[in-house]
């Protein structure tokens, strides 16, 4: 638990409390942290999703890209900026504690957990369907179980392990993304054989570059930004790297241009050589542009890539449940259960409780798809938005005193000009959900999960105060 600090003006602390060694493994490197963001935020949103966006915006969905990566760089920034001075587990949790109180880090701890174990849900779910596909005589609840066994060792069998194969698994991806970036810009090109240049046909026609005006850019916004979510996993996993002010640093900066690369260049190359009206860019978008290069057994490969992708997520996403509920328990803002470690430097309690709760997800998916787990996930979708508004305040809170302690290895640009700047935007993005009927209720879902949250904590001081 963290030594108490002494308080400033406002009862926030005037000095930020340095985290005791953690009883976890520290054998994460670089690699493994870049991977581990890219493995979380690249999943079937990258490989099916893009395709909505293209269908609402047009071409200009690349504008919707654009911003909401700027946004991602700069909360990103002001992330790595806190995690470099204070590597914890708790990442954005912690830093809320320390820089707004400490009902904000329990509030924002607990509603990432639950987010994640819905997401944990239907990452599995998806991967079970498929695979269930393609081996129609066993039962989707069977391959859903045994996968979640399977990633169940792949967490427990110690921190290094995990990241090494979180490192191949989200690589293998990576390289598939790659090749579809070389390919469809040989295709946009005219270099394949029976190809010729697409020029900006498709680019500017159908309607132009943006048939749906400004209105497109601001709908498709409001379905991409959320597609990065997943990339804030590093800051989780920096705690239990060799040297976290260095790993912090350089895989903050190079996840952030690969995400962006992947993402904008990806949709660039579909909207290029497709026309963004085609109805094979919904059904499946990277298929639809490798078929048209003639390559059919790079296209029948997707299906497989789909699956890995979201395997990688969902491994990478047990890992950042478990490690986030036994920061919340080492703060006391958890059950003292969720602090055993096993030998391997593992919290294997919360890895436990994270597997146990992905298995009941599965049920609920399967069970009631659209009541109750429609209603959780509609939370899933603006939550996202919420943590990143708690971080930028959190920085702009603790960053002064931060520097004043001298532990800054990571600073944010133009402080505080880009971090008002950020807190902006995301105001104008919430202002923007409320504007839609979809996003004004994930907004409303994921109010009510907070002001629960907050009111377990409320109930929970009074309950300690009168003992």
């Amino acid at each position: 638990m963290n030594t108490p600090a002494a308080s400033g003006p406002a009862g926030v602390p005037s000095t930020v409390a340095i985290e005791p060694p953690s009883p976890l493994g520290h054998g994460l490197r670089v690699r493994h942290l870049t991977m581990m963001g890219l493995g979380s935020a690249i999943g079937a949103g990258l490989f099916i999703g893009t395709g909505k966006g293209i269908a609402i915006a047009g071409p200009a969905i690349l504008l919707s890209y654009v911003i909401a990566g700027a946004i991602v760089v700069l909360v990103m920034r002001m992330l790595a900026e806190m995690a470099a001075a204070i590597p914890s587990s708790g990442s954005f949790s912690t830093y809320a504690e320390a820089g707004i109180g400490r009902w904000a880090g329990f509030v924002m701890g607990w509603m990432y957990w639950v987010t994640l174990i819905m997401v944990l849900g239907v990452e599995i779910t998806a991967a079970a369907g498929i695979i269930h596909g393609w081996l129609p005589g066993v039962p989707q609840w069977i391959v859903a179980l045994v996968l979640i066994g399977g990633f169940a060792v792949v967490n427990l069998v110690g921190v290094r392990s995990f990241g090494e194969f979180e490192f191949w698994f989200a690589s293998l991806k990576v390289a598939v993304i790659v090749v579809f970036l070389v390919v469809g810009t040989l295709l946009a090109l005219g270099v394949l054989p029976g190809t010729d240049p697409v020029g900006t046909a498709n680019l500017l026609g159908h309607g132009g570059f943006s048939p749906h005006g400004l209105a497109g850019i601001a709908s498709g916004l409001l379905v991409v930004v959320f597609a990065f979510g997943g990339i804030e996993i590093i800051t989780i996993a920096a705690a239990e790297s060799t040297d976290p002010e260095r790993s912090i640093a350089t895989a903050a900066r190079s996840i952030v241009w690969r995400i962006l690369l992947f993402y904008v260049g990806s949709v660039a190359i579909r909207v290029l050589v497709l026309p963004w009206t085609s109805p094979q860019l919904i059904d499946g978008p990277f298929v639809a542009v490798l078929d048209l290069a003639g390559i059919p057994w790079l296209s029948r490969l997707m299906g497989l890539v789909v699956v890995i992708a979201l395997l990688s997520a969902f491994n990478a996403n047990v890992y950042g449940t478990s490690r986030m509920a036994f920061s919340l328990a080492e703060r006391g803002d958890g059950p003292p259960a969720l602090l055993r470690v096993s030998r391997r430097e593992v919290p294997v309690a919360a890895v436990a409780v994270s597997i146990v709760c992905a298995v009941l997800s599965v049920l609920l998916n399967w069970l009631l798809p659209d009541r109750l787990l429609g209603i959780l996930l509609n939370a899933v979708g603006s939550s996202l938005i919420v943590l990143w508004v708690f971080i930028a305040v959190s920085q702009l809170r603790l960053r002064r005193r931060l520097e004043a302690e001298g532990r800054l290895g990571v600073r944010m640009w133009l402080f505080p000009y880009l971090s008002w700047a950020t807190l902006v935007l995301l105001g104008g993005f919430v202002a923007l959900m409320l504007s839609d009927g979809e996003a004004r209720g994930q907004l409303a879902s994921t109010a009510v999960l907070c002001l629960v949250l907050v009111a377990i904590y409320l109930v929970r001081e009074r309950v300690r105060a009168r003992r």
